[in-house]
Formats: structure tokens, sequence, C-alpha cells
């Protein structure tokens, strides 16, 4: 029974982080919250720094999960711009960077994740950038625009979902962009190459440049600044500014170091948790980007880095640590806006887990619902600028419905049918 003379600690100042500390007071635990955070700013969401703030339609203020003084109205204390170095198990207790010791009940790992580095020379120069933090964010926005005005070239290494979103943004500010992907299409390891070959030709039509099957291998410049981008083949390309896309790897090197059981590298890594977001110590639980939960449905361990699970796992978590009965086995989802096309994706459905990909619609006009299938089982499904089917699309995954590829494909066949 949980009781007022508890403290819950949550590590990280994201959005699960945010959420759980809004869930502990929305479910009536009256004892002390601490949250901590990394960056000085106030707890935000990160889809809009790549997508309306980026852009310049959304205002900074919008991208945070509460008001300012919604933290101190809830009694949450915030330590912002503060580093945990390290958990003592034994004395229950966070230590600071500043030397400062929090003891908690409970304890929280919501520490997200971090920009893949390139590894190459020229990482350096001053116009080489990640995007991650509302402060990537910040500084892009302005990098944009001036190369915009001034006719620049952005070379994007990575054609997953940021390194297009940004392609995408940079073509609207007027930069000249060039992504370099060592895969055949853009988000490969996500969706395939039947239906990655359409963001190839999305982006194209907007003055997108690929450069398929390369990877960077130098960063050239002078005086501190970017001049051009080399690849492995031999090809070089006039660059002003260069975005590191390359993925994100889980922030662990806490929950390692106090020894807290990790998931298998090679399987995307992350903290182990069980389906409550429960560690192996029974008082620390983690959530969001960090977390490696065991899916049912499809029977591995998943991390999933998108918004959703945020949004979701964060709260998730705290319910658990309240001491409620808890059993995280949400479909994965997340959403993209690229030009004029916006899309949802629900489910997993790498390379080598499917045998069939069926259209619903127009892929032509870019108005359909793809499903990835294996033995007619629905894996993923993805709608194009097809509103409102995300939930039944999620039913289809999560009730290991089989129906046929053809009614799967015929629009006159109302999808909500297909679930009987």
């Amino acid at each position: 029974m949980v009781d007022a003379d508890q403290t819950f600690v949550i590590v990280g100042g994201g959005l699960a982080g945010a959420k759980a500390a809004e869930t502990f007071r929305s479910e009536g635990f009256t004892g002390r919250v601490i949250l901590i955070g990394d960056e000085r700013d106030h707890p935000y969401e990160r889809p809009p720094l790549s997508k309306g703030y980026l852009l310049g339609k959304e205002e900074r203020d919008s991208v945070f999960v509460h008001e300012p003084a919604w933290y101190a109205q809830a009694d949450v204390e915030l330590h912002l711009g503060q580093t945990v170095v390290s958990i003592d198990r034994v004395a229950k207790a966070v230590h600071l960077g500043d030397r400062a010791v929090i003891h908690y009940d409970k304890l929280l790992l919501a520490t997200g994740a971090e920009p893949r580095r390139l590894d190459v020379p020229g990482t350096g120069l001053v116009g080489v950038h990640h995007l991650r933090r509302l402060a990537h964010a910040d500084r892009l926005r302005q990098v944009l625009a001036t190369l915009g005005r001034d006719n620049g070239h952005l070379v994007i290494a990575g054609a997953g979902w940021i390194g297009l979103e940004v392609a995408a943004a940079a073509r609207t500010y007027g930069a000249e962009v060039t992504v370099v992907e060592p895969q055949a299409t853009p988000l490969h390891a996500v969706l395939g190459p039947e239906i990655g070959q359409m963001f190839t030709d999305l982006h194209a039509e907007h003055g997108v440049r690929f450069h398929f099957g390369a990877t960077l291998t130098e960063i050239a410049g002078q005086d501190g600044l970017v001049l051009a981008a080399r690849t492995d083949d031999g090809e070089e390309h006039p660059a002003h500014d260069v975005l590191a896309a390359i993925g994100a790897a889980p922030r662990t090197a806490l929950a390692e170091s106090a020894g807290l059981e990790l998931a298998d590298r090679a399987q995307g890594g992350g903290i182990v948790v069980d389906t409550s977001l429960r560690t192996s110590d029974p008082d620390i639980f983690a959530a969001g980007d960090v977390a490696a939960v065991h899916h049912p449905f499809y029977d591995m361990r998943l991390r999933v880095e998108h918004w959703a699970n945020a949004l979701n796992g964060g709260p998730a978590a705290a319910r658990a640590m309240l001491g409620h009965e808890v059993t995280y086995d949400r479909v994965p989802y997340f959403f993209s806006d690229q030009y004029d096309v916006g899309l949802e994706y629900s489910g997993w459905a790498p390379p080598g887990t499917y045998d069939q990909v069926v259209i619903r619609g127009d892929a032509g006009k870019r108005e359909f619902i793809a499903f990835w299938l294996s033995e007619g089982r629905v894996l993923a499904g993805m709608n194009v600028n097809v509103w409102d089917v995300t939930d039944t699309i999620q039913k289809l995954i999560s009730s290991g419905a089989r129906p046929s590829a053809d009614s799967l494909s015929d629009p006159s066949i109302p999808l909500e049918s297909l679930l009987q």
C-alpha cells in the first residue's frame, strides 16, 4: 500500500517522465514526487522537433507537456539541468552530478535515447548537427532558414524517419538536400523495400537527391566550416551543413552501472522490464525509449522509441509503482508528416518477419493502407492520407486475425468486418 511518507523519483525529463508524474497525482498519490532531467527546459514532446516546430508552424512553448506552473501546482519537485551519475540500490538513492543525494522508495528510469554519432573525420565541424533535443531543433531551425535563403546545401546521413522529416522541412525552406543512405530505399529497416520506394518518389518530386548504397566516410571543411561530404564509393557532395540521422541508442549507462539487466544490443538493447515495466530490481521501473518489454503478440522483447510509447508507458509504469495490476502490451504506434503526406503506422514488421505486403486503396495517389502479413496474420498496418482507421488496424493486429489478402485489399469491404 502506497502512503504519503513515500518518495517516488523519476530520472528523465521527457514525455514518459512527465506523464508518469502526472499519473501519480491523478491516481491520488500524496507522497513526494521528484523529477530529475538533464536539460534545463521543462519536459517536452519530441515529434514537433522534426515537424511543426522545425517548420516554423508552431511556437516553442507548444512543445511542452505541461505549463511550467503545473509542476508547482501538482507538488512535483523539479531538478532541471541535473545529471544523475549513479544509483545506489542498497541505500535506495540516486547521486547527482552536484553531489546531492536523493533517496527513493521507488524509482522510474525514463532516460530515453541519444542520437548515434557519425564515426568519421570532420564531425567536429560547426555545421554538423543531430536532432534529438529542443536545443538541437532551435539551432537546426535557424540553419534551415539560412540555407533556404542562401540556396545552401544540406547533406543528411540516413533515410529514416528523422532524416526524411528534416529533408521535407529543409526543402520547404528552400534548401538543397542530398540524403545518403546505405540501403536501397528509405525506411528499409521499418517498412521494407515495397513501401520504401514510395518515399523515394515523394521526396524526389520535391527536389531531394538520394545517394543509395553508400555511407559517409568524411566531412570535409575549412576554417571549422563544412564544405563537402564524401562517401565510401568515392562520391563527394557539396554541403554547408550535415545532419547525422542514423538512429538512436538507448541511454542505459546508468542502469548498467547499477547492475540492472539489459537486453541484447543486437536486438535493440534497452533495460529489461516485465509486463508491468518493472526492472530486475523490484523497486526500479523503466518506461519510454529505454525500456525493452516482452510483447506477447510478437513473442519477443521490443524497444519502441516513438512518442506513443512514452505517452502510454510513463503512466503504465506509474500505476504499477502504485501497486496496480499492469500489463503493458500496447501495439506499437507512430506517425509522420512529410509535405502533403500524413501517415500512421501500427505494429512491428521489419524485413524478414513478413511474407506479403497488401495494399488497400490508391498507392499512386498516396491514399492507401498497407498491411504486412506473415502466413496470413496481420503484423502491421500503415494508413497514408487515410484517417480514422488506426483503432481497427490495431485490433486486426492484436486479435491475431487472418483475413484473406483479397478482402484486405478491397476498399468496398469495411475493415471492421474483417475482425469477425
